[in-house]
């Protein structure tokens, strides 16, 4: 392996990368901005009239390049890979957007209201599917790198044959639970289904302990049903281990007690149906196991349908046919509401896919990569240092209190931690961003109203060693792990050999390896190398919280945890979502909370301890997860360079009323006006925009009217739903032509690398 360390000692980045980009070439969105157009609008002056002859000739001369910019967008729209992305993403803009647009003949007359929305549509998927670098089907593949000391000074680029060279497709895990309810509401399958204790939930001779409850009765009969829930024993096992009992009886009374869960669930897994065919396959109920085997066999038929279709319309045929089946079978809704409490994933089936192009990374551009990097890693370090020793000292006084009453469980301690991680904890997070960002003010000193700040990476190195300095290792298990986004600007890669590139730093995700995620893994040529890799940061086992299956935008399938290994535990705390049979999944009620040498330890019932902050980890990792911010949020923020890398890139945050042009009607006034608004602020031609009414961040080029216009129409949403609202404008750091990953055609992509970094430090107290 090559070996990547920090020149300070602490920190080692994986040898392998992610290579995110589109799945289109980043010079598509220029087609849109026509050659001439923006020169002639800034002719007319802040002072200048837009009426009279010269008017007149530049309005002439924006409806020719209106119509010729919705001839490009058709030419766009019939694409038939920009069509089976739209496919992807949303089925019936094909009909209802797409089809008509592609059915009309444009003329400057002839663009009327509906038209130049249709115009705006497309505009909208392909800044898209050209410029974000997203990582989702074929639009966005995953890619793979990795750090050469043979591949020479700079980067190298293998680009393989095609866009893709694998293609895989994954079942939505709400789908799956679709079909299992559907199935568990025969009630012939209660008997072949294994209920499972709660996990806060335990029992003491005939009492059972609740958290913050009394201890309840219960008697013999129910605390021995309980003692059976282990997910894995069935109700018509259970009976024969009970003969005597009503058991039937005895669990309904366990779940009205919300003490046992006696349903048939699908854990959390990237192919569910897996589990839920090996489930079936011990159904001792002919009827039932045929029953559920036609069904799981109808979708999965209609999956491989879906895998092999090719082109718009066959995507279209075969995922409709598959809604159809899925509805009839599962008398459930095929395609999810789009609201704030769902996650991704809200189609029955998802594609993912592995990028043909790869990247290596020489020896010169390794070492300034992991120079510039150093010095963000020890302040990032800081921050989930200091905030798991704050937490972690609020919680010794809510084990002390408990432990004064008797022994601790994990049940206990982690119900009456709650005030602290959802309220006392939010706020020493805001507190320690707040202090993380004053010891960067120190240490750039930016002058007031500068757009540039460049410093050196010496000093700032020096100085960030003596501010973020601590003296606890990194503060919980997880968050031995950084993972930046770093992008290169170059144009090209002889530009990079030459040295004539900058890196620009993306997001710093705090306290995870995101290449852990089951959308990077299984989109891995050979994935045993990322479980090496796993295994040499790792020697012993780790103890891990089990998480939902879904919450809102942060958890789904896709983005589930797939580096684990046997020997590594996982803690059910509130819901269990892992495979019960799993010896290695534990129920919080069955984990001791000690305190040993001043330090809080979870001890596990075969002996096995950890530190007790790792039960807290996926709370940590969200609060940590937005702290990285060394400037705090302004009406303008400088760019911020240090030696080649762009650590913040520019940034206006506005109030959408105060922009004016989004007001105007007239296409081609609101155009120059728009241009003349971006010089006074002073924005570069292109930009990203951040708005609370838009789902995500878009592209504007300030040279393309129907960027423009785009733009135009988000701000009069935010306007009309928050006269307050502001919208946050960032610098497009590459721009489209700073582009170097190319394919077998020669055609160049955004990218961004999604590196790994290790902090080779024990967590204090426990095990690295």
């Amino acid at each position: 392996m090559t070996e990547i360390r920090l020149p300070g000692g602490r920190w080692r980045l994986w040898e392998q990368f992610a290579l995110r980009g589109p799945g289109f070439p980043a010079d598509g969105v220029l087609r849109l901005a026509p050659a001439g157009l923006a020169e002639a609008a800034d002719k007319f002056g802040p002072g200048d009239a837009l009426t009279g002859p010269d008017w007149d000739a530049f309005a002439e001369g924006f409806d020719e390049a209106a119509v010729a910019t919705a001839y490009a967008l058709q030419d766009i729209a019939r694409t038939p890979a920009f069509r089976e992305a739209v496919a992807w993403q949303n089925r019936p803009v094909l009909d209802s957007g797409i089809k008509p647009f592609l059915n009309w003949t444009p003329t400057a007359a002839g663009r009327t209201s509906m038209p130049r929305q249709r115009e705006e549509l497309v505009a909208h998927y392909w800044q898209r599917f050209c410029v974000k670098n997203d990582t989702i089907g074929f639009f966005g593949p995953v890619g793979w790198g990795r750090f050469d000391g043979e591949a020479g000074a700079g980067v190298r680029v293998d680009p393989g044959e095609g866009l893709v060279a694998a293609t895989e497709l994954y079942f939505a895990g709400w789908a799956v639970d679709a079909l299992a309810a559907n199935l568990a509401a025969d009630p012939a399958v209660r008997e072949w289904t294994a209920p499972r204790r709660v996990p806060f939930v335990r029992a003491v001779g005939e009492e059972v302990l609740v958290p913050g409850r009394p201890p309840q009765q219960a008697g013999a009969e129910l605390t021995a049903v309980l003692a059976r829930c282990d997910g894995v024993r069935t109700a018509r096992r259970i009976a024969e281990e009970l003969p005597e009992l009503d058991v039937a009886a005895l669990l309904d009374e366990l779940v009205r007690r919300r003490w046992a869960v006696w349903r048939l669930e699908v854990p959390a897994a990237t192919r569910p149906e897996r589990w839920l065919r090996a489930w079936l396959d011990t159904v001792g109920d002919f009827g039932v196991r045929e029953r559920g085997l036609h069904g799981l066999e109808l979708l999965e038929r209609g999956r491989e349908r879906v895998r092999s279709a090719r082109g718009a319309d066959q995507v279209v045929a075969a995922m409709s046919l598959l809604e159809r089946e899925f509805v009839e079978l599962t008398e459930t809704a095929a395609v999810r509401e789009k609201s704030a409490g769902t996650a991704p994933c809200r189609a029955l089936v998802y594609s993912d896919c592995r990028r043909s192009a790869t990247a290596s990374i020489g020896a010169e551009v390794g070492a300034v990569v992991a120079a510039s990097l150093e010095p963000l890693f020890t302040a990032a370090g800081w921050l989930t240092s200091r905030l798991a020793a704050e937490v972690m000292d609020a919680a010794k006084g809510v084990h002390a209190r408990l432990a004064a009453q008797g022994p601790v469980n994990l049940a206990s301690f982690w119900f009456a931690c709650m005030p602290i991680l959802h309220g006392d904890a939010r706020r020493l997070a805001q507190r320690l961003q707040q202090e993380f960002q004053a010891h960067w003010q120190a240490i750039l000193d930016p002058e007031p109203g500068v757009r540039r700040v460049r410093r050196g990476l010496a000093e700032v190195a020096a100085a960030v060693a003596e501010r973020f300095a601590v003296a606890d290792g990194p503060g919980w298990t997880a968050a031995r792990y950084l993972s930046p986004d770093v992008m290169i600007a170059a144009r090209g890669v002889d530009a990079i050999e030459r040295g004539e590139f900058q890196l620009v730093l993306g997001e710093l995700h705090l306290a995870s390896n995101t290449l852990g995620a089951s959308l990077f893994v299984h989109q891995h040529a050979d994935p045993a190398e990322l479980a090496a890799l796993t295994e040499r940061d790792h020697p012993g086992p780790r103890l891990a919280p089990l998480l939902p299956k879904e919450h809102r935008s942060r958890l789904s399938a896709r983005v589930k945890y797939a580096l684990r290994r046997p020997e590594d535990y996982q803690v059910a705390l509130v819901d269990q979502t892992g495979d019960p049979a799993d010896p290695r999944t534990l129920l919080s009620a069955d984990v001791a909370v000690v305190e040993r040498d001043g330090a809080l330890r979870v001890v596990l019932p075969d002996g096995a301890e950890f530190p007790a902050v790792d039960v807290f980890a996926h709370v940590l990792t969200t609060l940590a997860m937005d702290l990285f911010q060394i400037l705090p949020e302004a009406e303008h923020t400088p760019r911020v360079t240090v030696d080649r890398l762009v650590v913040a890139r520019e940034t206006w945050r506005l109030p959408a009323a105060s922009l004016g042009f989004p007001e105007e009607k007239d296409e081609r006034r609101r155009f120059v006006r728009a241009r003349r608004w971006r010089e006074q602020q002073g924005l570069p031609r292109f930009v990203f925009v951040v708005s609370p009414t838009e789902s995500r961040p878009f592209y504007v080029d300030f040279d393309s009217p129907v960027y423009v216009t785009v733009l135009a129409k988000a701000m009069r949403r935010l306007a009309r739903k928050d006269p307050d609202g502001r919208v946050v404008i960032t610098e497009m750091l590459p721009t489209p032509e700073q582009t170097w990953l190319t394919d077998a055609a020669g055609h160049t992509y955004t990218s961004e690398l999604r590196f790994v970094a290790v902090d080779e430090r024990d967590v204090a107290g426990g095990d690295a």
